[in-house]
C-alpha cells in the first residue's frame, strides 16, 4: 500500500509522535515528528539496537558520547547500539521529520 511520510503529522504535537512504518524480528523503521522538543534533562538513550537516523526536515541538534552534532534536512548519523545519546533541540519554526532504522544486525560503518 502507498502511504507518505508527511501523511497524518498532527499540527499541534504537545508530545513527539513515532509511528512504525515497518518491521520484524531484525529491524524497525520510525518515523518521528518533532516541534521543538528535546529529550527530558538529565535523560539519555541507551539502546541495545543500532540505530541510523536520517532528517528528512527541519533541524536538530544531539549529542552523542562527549560530541554535539548539529543535524540538517539530508543529514543522516549512525549511532551505534549502547552509544549514549540525546536530542538537545528541534527546530521551534518547522516540524523536524526524522527517519529511524533500529537493527539488531550490525550496521556496517
Amino acid at each position: 500500500m502507498k502511504r507518505n511520510l508527511f501523511d497524518e503529522i498532527p499540527a499541534d504535537l504537545p508530545e513527539e509522535v513515532f509511528t512504525v512504518l515497518a518491521e520484524n524480528e531484525n529491524v524497525k523503521i520510525e518515523r518521528i515528528v518533532s516541534d521543538g522538543h528535546a529529550s527530558p534533562e538529565g535523560f539519555w538513550y541507551d539502546q541495545e539496537q543500532d540505530e541510523w537516523v536520517l532528517l528528512v526536515s527541519g533541524s536538530a541538534v544531539l549529542t552523542v558520547g562527549d560530541e554535539r552534532i548539529e543535524l540538517n534536512a539530508g543529514d543522516h548519523l549512525l549511532i551505534p547500539a549502547h552509544q549514549r545519546h540525546r536530542v538537545e533541540s528541534t527546530s521551534v519554526t518547522e516540524k523536524t521529520v526524522w527517519i529511524a532504522v533500529y537493527s539488531v544486525v550490525q550496521f556496517p560503518a
